[in-house]
């Protein structure tokens, strides 16, 4: 089992991008959306945040992770914390550390029982491998989750649980929405609001593209945004219901294949990079050489960051459907959990923390402040205070409100139950190394490549 453990950590290592909330470029050392969101606090990986707690009876809390910009929110939000439970006050210190090493010495460190923290952030991709054994080493967070879960979107809940059981909390959703640089689009004579269904953006983006000469959107190659979300509003998967592996299933055939035929029609191409989050990309979305991109919510940050030439030109809108099912409408992607390790002395504590950290009001209105991130507690959805503050930058760039487009698609926030299963950081590896790359750029058949990835993966895990 151990031999097990390791392998998929390490084919989880290879897939990051597909699976997270940032790219696959090489040069990103971390696998989250959370990474390089915004700006980075001080410190380096390797470094330490240390909190200074005066008074009595004050609990020391070590955490691990690999997002530097965490610790700043962990010990801010640990001060409120604090200001609120003058009895139970925590004094955090944070260990930052580059994104493998935190992932291995953190498996290590439970399997031997021996030199774990109390607090560990564990990147969605990573995060079946330490459910993967039946004596889980994490702690059960129903009873911590509970004050919240009313308001907090459950699907983000499910992709760090087990058999019913969460063992992560959520950072964000990580909605899946349509960036439509409006601009371009009305150079083009095209009317976003008018794209209703994938036909509509197949059309839109024909048309587009003969207008101009540009690509409308992006067949992705090292990642799977788009892929995942049709995937799940089809309602398929990346396996049976009994959890078995089935990759080559005529959904997944099927969504590759509208694709390809959009591709063929001239309505998207590839992208250096592979996907919009890549600072390969950026500049040709800055350039205009692209006009739309699908992908989560957190993108937002990327464009403040990265694409700053498209300030006031770029409308948030939701996802396109198949027709006017009911079925899922859109996915979170993307995403890191914070995990309570369980043999902790303190990890009652710790999980009590944790939850007003992750999932209070409070903690949900600064994650969009400061992060440009949709906050997991949706209570916060509706103060406009917050999310139509006319002095947030996030507000600032985009011609649309935000919120409104997340509103509109709550009731549809959807996921793939594969997500959580140990077996997809190699799904994802295959695909973005592999499948997706034959199928767009080489022009593969599609049936035989994922027949071929079924082979693949079947032989990794049977092995």
């Amino acid at each position: 089992m151990r031999k097990k453990l390791i392998a998929l950590l390490l084919s989880g290592a290879m897939a990051v991008g597909a699976l997270a909330g940032c790219g696959s470029s090489a040069k990103q050392d971390s696998a989250s959306a959370d990474t390089q969101a915004a700006d980075s606090g001080k410190g380096e990986a390797g470094g330490k945040t240390e909190m200074e707690v005066t008074g009595d009876n004050v609990t020391t809390l070590n955490v691990w992770t690999f997002i530097e910009l965490h610790q700043k929110f962990y010990t801010t939000m640990a001060e409120k914390w604090n200001e609120q439970n003058p009895d139970q006050k925590v004094k955090l210190v944070l260990s930052n550390m580059q994104y493998d090493d935190m992932h291995n010495k953190l498996s290590l460190a439970l399997e031997s029982g021996k030199g774990a923290p109390d607090i560990a952030d564990i990147e969605l991709g990573k995060f079946p491998s330490f459910t993967a054994e039946k004596d889980i080493k994490l702690l059960d967070l129903t009873d911590y989750i509970a004050p919240y879960k009313d308001t907090v979107v459950n699907s983000r809940l499910d992709i760090y649980s087990k058999d019913g059981k969460p063992y992560g909390f959520p950072t964000h959703v990580g909605t899946t929405v349509a960036f439509y640089n409006e601009d371009l689009l009305k150079q083009a004579g095209i009317d976003y609001t008018t794209i209703k269904t994938w036909d509509d953006f197949k059309e839109a983006g024909i048309k587009y593209h003969e207008a101009t000469g540009n690509n409308f959107a992006c067949a992705e190659t090292t990642a799977m945004w788009m892929v995942n979300l049709m995937l799940a509003q089809k309602g398929g998967d990346y396996e049976k219901e009994d959890g078995s592996l089935d990759v080559n299933n005529a959904k997944v055939a099927e969504v590759l294949q509208y694709i390809k035929d959009m591709q063929d029609a001239g309505a998207l191409a590839t992208v250096p990079g592979g996907q919009p989050d890549n600072e390969e990309a950026y500049p040709h979305y800055n350039n205009g050489e692209f006009a739309v991109q699908i992908m989560p919510f957190w993108q937002t940050s990327r464009f403040t960051s990265y694409m700053t030439d498209l300030k006031g030109k770029v409308a948030i809108a939701p996802v396109p459907k198949f027709g006017d099912s009911d079925a899922t409408w859109t996915i979170g992607g993307g995403g890191t959990g914070t995990a309570i390790v369980a043999s902790s002395p303190n990890a009652d504590l710790a999980a009590k923390v944790m939850a007003f950290i992750k999932l209070s009001p409070e903690a949900n209105e600064e994650v969009w402040n400061v992060l440009g991130f949709d906050p997991v507690n949706t209570s916060v959805w509706t103060d406009k205070e917050l999310t139509e503050n006319p002095d947030n930058q996030f507000v600032q760039f985009f011609t649309t409100k935000p919120f409104d487009t997340l509103l509109e698609m709550q009731d549809g926030i959807g996921s793939l139950k594969s997500l959580q299963d140990e077996k997809m950081p190699s799904i994802n590896n295959v695909f973005c190394t592999e499948v997706l790359t034959n199928i767009y750029d080489n022009g593969a058949d599609i049936q035989e490549t994922l027949d071929n990835a079924q082979a693949e993966l079947e032989n990794e895990f049977n092995s």
